[in-house]
Protein backbone atom coordinates (compact mmCIF):
# COMPACT_ATOMS: atom_id res chain seq x y z
CA UNK A 1 0.00 0.00 0.00
CA UNK A 2 1.81 3.38 -1.06
CA UNK A 3 2.19 5.50 1.78
CA UNK A 4 0.19 8.65 1.90
CA UNK A 5 1.64 11.88 0.74
CA UNK A 6 4.06 13.92 2.76
CA UNK A 7 2.42 17.23 3.69
CA UNK A 8 4.57 18.86 5.12
CA UNK A 9 5.74 22.49 4.82
CA UNK A 10 9.05 21.37 2.38
CA UNK A 11 6.66 19.12 0.43
CA UNK A 12 4.49 22.48 0.04
CA UNK A 13 7.35 24.86 -1.02
CA UNK A 14 8.09 21.93 -3.79
CA UNK A 15 4.69 22.04 -5.08
CA UNK A 16 4.47 25.72 -4.66
CA UNK A 17 8.13 25.97 -7.05
CA UNK A 18 6.90 23.66 -8.99
CA UNK A 19 3.67 24.65 -10.02
CA UNK A 20 5.13 28.09 -11.20
CA UNK A 21 6.51 25.71 -14.36
CA UNK A 22 4.20 22.64 -14.46
CA UNK A 23 5.03 21.53 -17.84
CA UNK A 24 9.34 22.14 -17.32
CA UNK A 25 11.55 19.23 -16.37
CA UNK A 26 13.40 20.82 -12.97
CA UNK A 27 16.66 19.86 -11.74
CA UNK A 28 17.10 19.58 -8.43
CA UNK A 29 19.90 21.90 -8.13
CA UNK A 30 17.31 24.73 -9.31
CA UNK A 31 14.43 23.57 -7.13
CA UNK A 32 17.02 23.72 -4.17
CA UNK A 33 17.50 27.22 -5.31
CA UNK A 34 13.90 28.28 -5.71
CA UNK A 35 12.53 26.66 -2.29
CA UNK A 36 15.64 27.20 -0.25
CA UNK A 37 15.72 23.29 0.88
CA UNK A 38 18.53 21.71 1.24
CA UNK A 39 20.08 18.38 -0.26
CA UNK A 40 19.51 16.60 1.95
CA UNK A 41 15.60 17.10 2.38
CA UNK A 42 15.16 17.76 -1.10
CA UNK A 43 16.39 14.82 -2.47
CA UNK A 44 14.69 12.39 -0.75
CA UNK A 45 11.49 14.17 -0.94
CA UNK A 46 11.82 14.08 -4.62
CA UNK A 47 12.05 10.25 -4.45
CA UNK A 48 9.69 9.77 -2.37
CA UNK A 49 7.29 11.95 -4.46
CA UNK A 50 8.58 10.01 -7.12
CA UNK A 51 7.50 6.63 -5.54
CA UNK A 52 4.17 7.87 -4.94
CA UNK A 53 3.54 8.56 -8.51
CA UNK A 54 3.59 12.58 -7.76
CA UNK A 55 6.84 13.12 -9.64
CA UNK A 56 7.80 12.05 -13.00
CA UNK A 57 12.07 11.43 -13.15
CA UNK A 58 14.38 10.96 -16.35
CA UNK A 59 18.23 11.47 -16.79
CA UNK A 60 19.23 14.37 -19.25
CA UNK A 61 22.15 14.35 -20.78
CA UNK A 62 25.16 16.73 -19.98
CA UNK A 63 25.16 19.89 -22.20
CA UNK A 64 28.74 19.97 -21.72
CA UNK A 65 31.21 17.38 -22.55
CA UNK A 66 32.86 15.64 -19.31
CA UNK A 67 29.75 16.26 -16.83
CA UNK A 68 27.63 13.55 -16.10
CA UNK A 69 24.30 13.53 -16.70
CA UNK A 70 21.25 15.12 -14.41
CA UNK A 71 17.83 13.92 -12.89
CA UNK A 72 15.41 15.96 -14.06
CA UNK A 73 11.46 16.68 -12.22
CA UNK A 74 8.33 17.53 -12.98
CA UNK A 75 4.61 16.88 -11.01
CA UNK A 76 2.89 13.76 -13.02
CA UNK A 77 -0.93 15.04 -13.52
CA UNK A 78 -2.01 13.39 -9.58
CA UNK A 79 0.91 15.35 -8.17
CA UNK A 80 -0.07 18.83 -10.13
CA UNK A 81 -3.81 18.17 -8.82
CA UNK A 82 -2.40 17.57 -5.10
CA UNK A 83 0.04 20.50 -5.34
CA UNK A 84 -2.82 23.04 -6.26
CA UNK A 85 -4.75 21.45 -3.22
CA UNK A 86 -2.27 21.68 -1.05
CA UNK A 87 -0.14 25.40 -2.22
CA UNK A 88 0.94 27.24 0.75
CA UNK A 89 -2.26 29.60 1.86
CA UNK A 90 0.16 32.48 0.77
CA UNK A 91 0.79 31.01 -2.80
CA UNK A 92 -3.19 30.30 -3.35
CA UNK A 93 -3.47 33.87 -2.06
CA UNK A 94 -2.21 35.35 -4.72
CA UNK A 95 -3.00 33.45 -7.57
CA UNK A 96 -6.82 34.05 -6.44
CA UNK A 97 -7.10 30.12 -5.74
CA UNK A 98 -8.49 30.62 -2.05
CA UNK A 99 -11.72 32.57 -3.48
CA UNK A 100 -10.35 35.89 -3.57
CA UNK A 101 -9.09 39.00 -5.93
CA UNK A 102 -5.34 39.64 -5.98
CA UNK A 103 -4.94 43.43 -5.22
Amino acid sequence: MPRRPNISRQTRLLFTALLERPLDWRHGYDLSKDTGLKSGTLYPLLMRLHDQGLMAARWEEATRPGLPPRHAYRLTAEGAALARDLALPEEKAADGADGTVPA
